[in-house]
């Protein structure tokens, strides 16, 4: 009969006789498993897609700061270069926060709509989701009247400005358009499920997917919110 001893350190060790780094890799990876066993799939992707994204926009910022303190050519000042004629006068940032206010306002929309997909009020929620989708297109709107004024009456361009530094333009048309990338995207991701719940795809799931789809787009409300701190007010 094997010794008291030896049936402890073998069942320890498990019955392949693992070393003990080896059974602390897998007790750890276990209990990982147990951890997020509960998480659906699609949540716990969208939080992987977000991580990766927050990669890339932390980057993207990092090299604006690193080329705005880096340049030696006086950098254009955003209270000029983003002002805007109200009633005769120049007000400065005015379509930026109007803009900001729009896309914040997105996020209030998103979180109601959210609440009502967990209290299954099937057309509460389709409708939150619609005024989002509304208040995120009306923010591209602007943004593209932002560009084509830079473009068109400013003569903004990414490898020139008359402004000051010529790296304003790219790192410009670079942040700003990868982030309307991403609320464009995020439009037509609202839809696309505000007409499934409409059409019923959702009634046996408990509308967890609103909850994902509000992940991504107050991800990008806050993002935007680094870019205006970043860009328009520095």
């Amino acid at each position: 009969m094997m010794p008291t001893a030896d049936v402890e350190r073998k069942s320890a060790h498990g019955s392949s006789g693992a070393s003990p780094l080896v059974t602390s890799f897998s007790d750890d990876w276990g209990s990982d498993i147990s951890t997020f066993k509960g998480v659906r799939w699609g949540k716990a992707m969208m939080w992987v897609f977000l991580l990766s994204d927050t990669f890339i926009f932390t980057c993207f910022l990092v090299g604006y700061m690193a080329v705005r303190m880096s340049t030696v050519e006086p950098w254009p000042n955003p209270s000029e270069v983003f002002a805007l004629q109200a009633f005769g006068i120049s007000v400065p940032l005015l379509l930026i926060a109007i803009m900001t206010f729009i896309l914040i306002s997105s996020s209030g929309t998103m979180a109601m709509a959210v609440n009502m997909g967990y209290r299954r009020r099937k057309e509460a929620a389709t409708y939150l989701i619609l005024v989002t989708a509304l208040l995120g297109a009306m923010f591209v709107g602007m943004q593209v009247f932002e560009w084509s004024k830079l473009i068109l009456d400013e003569g903004v361009r990414p490898w020139s400005n008359p402004f000051g530094a010529p790296q304003f333009g790219a790192v410009f048309f670079m942040v700003t358009g990868f982030h309307g990338l991403h609320v464009s995207a995020g439009v037509v991701y609202l839809l696309t499920i505000a007409f499934r719940i409409r059409r019923g795809k959702y009634d046996e799931s408990n509308f967890e997917i609103v909850e994902i789809t509000g992940l991504y787009w107050h991800f990008v409300d806050l993002v935007w919110v680094f870019i205006f701190a970043l860009f328009y007010l520095w």
